[in-house]
């Protein structure tokens, strides 16, 4: 059974019914030559968890591309950053349509089958989630469909080939369920305009109705039933009201209040921070838990954590909708107190302290070598063609940050989506040709609002602060949404978009017209914090510091390679062992040397001098006799030079004499012995230099040449040369 749609004249091909049947649902979607397969399975049977345990995982197969896996073991290990930000993105569109109190365990499983270097098959899996999940007998208030907009010379594209994609300012990722609503949302671009942007939404949100409708059909023909389940976790509406209703009574006054009552009071006290709110909170809610057990024995324990959080949202969600501020005292559109400092460190490359309300993030810039960069798997580079980067982003969140314990170590996947998040913010304004691969650790070290927004404000401010010729400045704030559904048919009946939220709310879905006004809050929100941010650096700093590191071109000949290169390498090992710096060829004649502080550098100037110190640049004539000594003798031949500091140069027997010979000895040379040769320039693939005393027992006469002492070479000065001769 299988559905063939067609997005922008590019056929998308859906299909179920063959492959994974045991399943609870299973797709295939293929696009071009690019196929995945995703399957569905959940258990009849509630988890002991007290959310929606559902756990998405997207694999990418070294077979799909053709390859073999070159770790040691030749197969697929641990997830790569790709994978798991591909899981995530999957995650995002399909968890916010599972119904309210569904917690039984779900695993989504998104297998590469082939891949053809041109379609990129994270949007695919997207939507065969969307398909296994439909066909299933899995509650889900789907489908949904996603594509890819791209915007080349200002044309938008649907679902972009790769090479579209890279000269592409804006990669957007549109998941849209019935109805044109929005379920989720990814971009990166490149400083295009608002209105580009809104418009390639509205496209990409059409474009997935297309989809939706396949998937529709596809259920349709299949005859699907949802299975009915045991239980879905929800409040109660007596525990509800009654929670509402619990009445409280004072030690000191002979007055009562109701729980409702007190926490409202809790949410409109601007004088409370993050900790003393919820600790009001936690008090009210152990003082309303002890009488909800005591009139309802037989409830549940989540029945009754679940009924006061119910009521706390409602008084909050009215708070907002009907009072139009927030607990902390601001309207729906003011911005916390914004703090920025750089410079935090002097031995750091570059820093910045941003601080909004009581969210806190040090962010640290570090420079080293282009050989640092990230280096991507085979498998990666095949599906994106990304074979390296040299700007990385690295988010931390320790357990401090919320007051609380924890493990510390490692890194879980809410780290890494963040973290991208941020870099994906600060990437298009990086140079591409910068001499150096960029780290950024943004370390969160109070958490009271959006720590990836607050990540890229700092990430921004600190490589201003290093030095980095970025285009522009960059911030980033979060827009949340407070909403009054209909009890009618769900539908949204009033909301509040609220500028610099500290909490996320996910919706099956939200209209058109809500996300277009969120971008527009958005953006006179990110110019108020633009201007902050100025006011303590507008602009990058004109020279980097004098810790950073530093990048040298050294120019080396080919007939200097060998000495400068060292048997084996040696030279360069020994280099980079005693000095710390790095270097990396450019071309057959051209090295980069990195060194990580002025005086590293100083240090492998003079490495370098002491190494090519007795090697001379002696400007040798074609052609031309001259007079060799033998300073070894080997099998193969002899070791020659032609003036007392040269690097001796092998004579091979071949080139001693116009008999056949298989040792030297047999024309009784010596150690010291003195014997003339005819010089044939050098080498073109090694540089090394080519020497003939067989030619010169022709009768042929020529001209004898004598090379006296050199001085020693310059590094990046001008060789001196001279020559004397006689006849």
């Amino acid at each position: 059974m299988s559905n063939r749609l067609f997005l922008s004249n590019r056929k998308m091909e859906l299909s179920s019914g063959k492959l994974a049947r045991f399943a609870d649902g299973s797709a295939v979607v293929q696009l071009g030559d690019t196929a995945v397969m995703v399957t569905a399975v959940s258990k009849t049977k509630p988890s002991a968890s007290q959310f929606m345990p559902l756990v998405v995982d997207y694999r990418q197969k070294a077979a799909a591309a053709g390859r073999i896996p070159t770790n040691y073991l030749r197969r697929e290990l641990a997830s790569t950053d790709k994978e798991i930000l591909t899981s995530r993105v999957i995650d995002r569109s399909i968890r916010p349509l599972f119904p309210a109190g569904y917690f039984y365990d779900t695993q989504i499983l998104c297998n590469l089958l082939a891949v053809d270097g041109v379609n990129d098959p994270d949007v695919l899996a997207i939507n065969g989630a969307s398909a296994a999940l439909a066909l299933s007998d899995i509650p889900w208030n789907g489908p949904i469909g996603a594509v890819r907009v791209g915007l080349v010379d200002g044309e938008t594209i649907i679902n972009p080939t790769r090479k579209q994609l890279s000269s592409s300012t804006l990669n957007l990722v549109v998941a849209g369920a019935p109805q044109n609503q929005v379920v989720m949302l990814e971009a990166t671009a490149e400083n295009i305009l608002q209105q580009d942007f809104c418009h390639a939404i509205k496209v990409g949100l059409k474009q997935t109705q297309h989809i939706i409708q396949g998937i529709q059909q596809l259920v349709k023909e299949r005859g699907v039933a949802k299975r009915t389940v045991q239980k879905l976790y929800v409040a109660p509406e007596e525990i509800v009201e009654c929670a509402n209703n619990c009445v409280f009574r004072s030690y000191f006054f002979s007055s009562q209040r109701l729980a409702s009552n007190k926490i409202y009071a809790v949410f409109t006290d601007s004088g409370h921070d993050k900790i003393s709110r919820d600790e009001a909170i936690n008090k009210i809610r152990l003082e309303t838990e002890e009488q909800l057990k005591e009139k309802f024995p037989e409830a549940e324990p989540y029945e009754i954590i679940e009924s006061f959080n119910v009521v706390s949202k409602d008084i909050f969600r009215n708070l907002v909708l009907n009072e139009y501020r927030r607990c902390d005292g601001r309207d729906l559109t003011s911005l916390r107190d914004i703090k920025c400092e750089v410079d935090m460190f002097k031995m750091l490359h570059g820093s910045a302290l941003f601080q909004r309300g009581q969210t806190q993030v040090l962010c640290t810039v570090t420079f080293d070598s282009i050989e640092s960069s990230v280096k991507s798997d085979v498998i990666s580079t095949a599906v994106s063609g990304i074979k390296d980067k040299n700007f990385m982003l690295h988010y931390e969140f320790p357990p401090y940050a919320t007051n609380e314990i924890g493990k510390v170590g490692g890194m879980n996947r809410r780290e890494l989506g963040h973290g991208a998040l941020a870099e994906r913010a600060l990437k298009p304004v990086i140079p591409q040709d910068f001499p150096f691969t960029i780290r950024v650790t943004s370390e969160v070290l109070e958490s009271n609002g959006s720590s990836s927004m607050a990540s890229a404000c700092g990430g921004s401010l600190a490589l201003m602060d290093a030095g980095v010729p970025v285009s522009s400045a960059v911030a980033g704030v979060a827009i949340g949404l407070i909403t009054k559904c209909s009890l009618e048919n769900g539908g949204i009946e009033d909301y509040r978009l609220l500028t610099d939220i500290l909490v996320d709310l996910k919706l099956p879905g939200i209209p058109i017209k809500i996300v277009m006004e969120a971008i527009q809050q958005a953006t006179a929100a990110k110019r108020e914090i633009l201007q902050i941010m100025n006011q303590t650096l507008a602009k990058p700093r004109p020279n980097r510091k004098e810790s950073g590191p530093v990048v040298e071109t050294i120019h080396v000949p080919l007939s200097k390679r060998l000495r400068f290169v060292g048997p084996g390498a040696y030279n360069l090992k020994k280099l980079q062992a005693q000095t710390g710096v790095t270097v990396s060829q450019l071309d057959e004649e051209t090295y980069s040397v990195f060194a990580p502080t002025p005086i590293a550098m100083h240090e492998a100037r003079e490495f370098i001098r002491d190494i090519c110190k007795d090697d001379q640049e002696v400007n040798l004539e074609f052609g031309a006799v001259y007079t060799a000594t033998i300073t070894e003798i080997r099998d193969s031949g002899v070791m020659v030079k032609l003036y007392p500091n040269m690097t001796p140069v092998l004579l091979h027997n071949s080139q001693l004499d116009q008999r056949k010979i298989k040792h030297p000895s047999a024309l009784g040379l010596e150690v010291g012995q003195e014997i003339q040769v005819k010089y044939f320039g050098r080498d073109p693939t090694d540089g090394r230099m080519r020497l003939s005393r067989k030619i010169l027992q022709s009768p042929a006469t020529a001209v004898l040449k004598t090379l006296t002492d050199k001085n020693s070479i310059v590094l990046g000065g001008t060789i001196p040369q001279s020559s004397t001769s006689s006849q």
